[in-house]
C-alpha cells in the first residue's frame, strides 16, 4: 500500500488521482471514475469531488491501493 500525504485537511478524489499518479489531468480523472473501479475505504466511489480525509484508504483497479496521510 502506497501512502499519499496531504498538507490539507481533505483532498478531493480528482486531485488526489493525479497525486497518485493514475491520471495525468483533472478533465481526465472525470472520464477515469466513470471507466474505472474506485473503492474508497471498501466503498464504490465514483465522484471526483468526495473529500478523502487521513487515514481514508483508496483501491484503484489497475493503478494500486493507496491510503491517504497527513504530512
Amino acid at each position: 500500500m502506497k501512502s499519499i500525504e496531504i498538507s490539507t485537511e481533505y483532498i478531493a478524489l480528482g486531485q488526489f488521482l493525479k497525486l497518485a499518479d493514475c491520471v495525468s489531468t483533472g478533465g481526465h480523472a472525470k472520464i477515469f471514475l466513470q471507466e474505472t473501479k474506485v473503492l474508497v475505504n471498501g466503498e464504490p466511489e465514483n465522484r471526483r469531488g468526495r473529500k478523502l480525509v487521513p487515514g481514508d484508504i483508496i483501491q484503484v483497479d489497475g493503478c494500486g491501493e493507496f491510503q491517504v496521510r497527513r504530512s
